[in-house]
């Protein structure tokens, strides 16, 4: 079995619950979707980065791995394009004691639902249709998939948190539909955050949109939280 890697690292956390924490971030290669806002262009085309023997890759794993690493984060790109690589390596990490953590779009829950075992973090990126992950047409699927990813994490009592990038353009209207689905399908009682994340330094969000999103997630889930991407903000890759 071969994996594709765009870059492997250790910095700091800069988004989600757990920003702040000292992290392997393992950098899959490939993502066939586009977000209009990406900030890792490079690593989206499906033959950027080396490919690895799943040896390779774990050697290289423990070559990077630092004293105090709180977790190894499996990013993209989008790494469920890679989910047999990444159930192999989450395997590899966790027979170290180290927690594991996927940040996906969790566009498809038959691939979820493999690595989901090997994973103790899970981040379930939900995109509004201003983000131009897919095309109108295949939407609804998307989010179907997600909503079944979120339902198959709590069900599993994986540590479960929602995000959502905002921008400019997101539309209030859209973005309360997807609460109603999500909160249609989970309880509040299990996730562990929902963060509003917004866009840096490409149709930013003001103020004023960022509390109007704020106050929809609010009456659903009172421990919401606006959280920019921290690393950006100390150079930090």
């Amino acid at each position: 079995m071969k994996v594709r890697l765009f870059e492997i690292f250790t910095s700091v956390e800069g988004e989600g619950i757990l920003f702040g924490t000292k992290t392997l971030f393992v950098r899959l290669a490939g993502c066939p979707f586009t977000c209009f806002y990406c900030d890792t262009l490079d690593s989206l085309p499906m033959d950027s980065g080396n490919e690895y023997s799943i040896r390779e890759a774990c050697n290289l794993i423990d070559e990077k791995l630092e004293d105090n690493t709180y977790k190894v984060n499996f990013t993209g790109g989008e790494p469920l394009v890679q989910s047999e690589g990444i159930l192999e390596m989450a395997k590899h990490v966790k027979s170290k004691n180290i927690p594991t953590y996927l940040e996906s779009s969790c566009y498809d829950s038959e691939k979820f639902s493999k690595v989901l075992p090997f994973i103790d973090y899970i981040k379930i990126e939900f995109k509004t249709p201003d983000a131009k992950f897919v095309d109108s047409k295949h939407y609804s699927k998307l989010i179907g998939n997600a909503l079944e990813c979120l339902k198959a994490s709590v069900a599993s009592k994986k540590i479960t948190y929602i995000k959502i990038v905002v921008s400019s353009k997101t539309e209030l209207e859209n973005f309360k539909e997807l609460l109603d689905k999500i909160f249609n399908k989970v309880s509040k009682d299990n996730l562990a955050g929902f963060i509003i994340q917004p866009t840096y330094g490409i149709a930013e969000p003001s103020l004023e949109k960022l509390l109007k999103l704020y106050d929809l997630v609010f009456p659903f889930y009172n421990e919401v939280r606006v959280v920019p991407q921290l690393h950006k903000f100390i150079g930090a890759p």
